[in-house]
């Protein structure tokens, strides 16, 4: 039986490619944009197939009316996305208040908007697949992207609770976890704060070479999660795991050389 999508962000990179794969495939999806003009080629290619909706996630009130529409049109929702965001760059001291509030406005509120939202729609279903996407970096981090690494970060702990409270209801939640992808992250809506003098060499010592891979390769990859009985709770996309696993050996080896501070602070004498 085909499925029923929701997915924010649909303008563009993953939220985009991904809308197409489960159109593609026979799906229906209701895709939504701050623009729903860039939608306008899917609606003519897919038809009724496609509910383009206009929404900015930051607007909970929107979002909730959005996902209503949705469940009037198509009768329920299979699976969720949370993909609308965008990057911001910038040190920690040079990110002003107003930069650091819209990251988090959009990348972390927009995302739990959405998810308060089509949680009582999943559980009257008793089924359904919420996709939180996060990134390489809700679990990693570079300098100068201290604003989008907490904004990811604050999702991956709302999603590690989320997923305990409702165990039982049978709602699968998976954080997807992309490495970089030539999705035009970068160029499309890249935003940077007004740079500090002090910070320039570190920012040309510290500049990540990415190894970017192809987006179109991760449509069957999101296909294939969707489609299985027993989801993962994190699906990482991309040849990252083995800079990630270093990191972790790394915590969990500073963790157990202060094992010892650490149990005198709880009243503990080490044994």
């Amino acid at each position: 039986m085909s499925k029923i999508w929701f997915i924010t962000g649909t303008s563009s990179g993953f939220g985009r490619l991904w809308a197409r794969a489960a159109l593609d495939r026979g799906d229906r999806v209701v895709a939504t944009a701050r623009d729903t003009t860039s939608l306008d080629d899917l609606v003519e290619r897919f038809g009724e197939a496609v509910l383009p909706l206009e929404l900015d996630v930051t607007d909970r009130e929107e979002v909730f009316a959005a996902v209503e529409n949705a469940v009037r049109r198509f009768g329920r929702l299979d699976v969720v996305v949370n993909s609308a965001g965008y990057g911001h760059t910038g040190m920690v001291e040079e990110v002003t208040e107003r930069e650091l509030r819209q990251q988090m406005e959009t990348n972390f509120f927009g995302a739990v908007w959405v998810t308060q939202a089509v949680l009582p729609v999943l559980r009257r279903q008793g089924a359904g697949h919420l996709l939180q996407v996060t990134s390489e970096g809700g679990v990693r981090a570079y300098p100068g992207f201290g604003a989008y690494h907490a904004s990811k970060w604050a999702v991956e702990g709302l999603t590690e609770a989320l997923t305990q409270e409702i165990e039982g209801f049978g709602v699968h939640v998976t954080l997807v976890e992309p490495g970089p992808f030539a999705t035009g992250f970068a160029s499309r809506g890249l935003r940077t704060s007004a740079e500090l003098p002090d910070y320039a060499g570190t920012r040309e010592a510290t500049a990540p070479a990415f190894r970017v891979g192809d987006p179109a390769a991760t449509g069957p990859a999101i296909l294939a999660l969707v489609d299985a009985a027993d989801p993962p709770r994190r699906l990482i996309l991309g040849d990252v795991l083995a800079e990630i696993e270093t990191i972790y050996e790394d915590r969990l080896h500073t963790w157990r050389d202060w094992q010892a501070v650490s149990l005198a602070a709880f009243g503990t004498p080490a044994g």
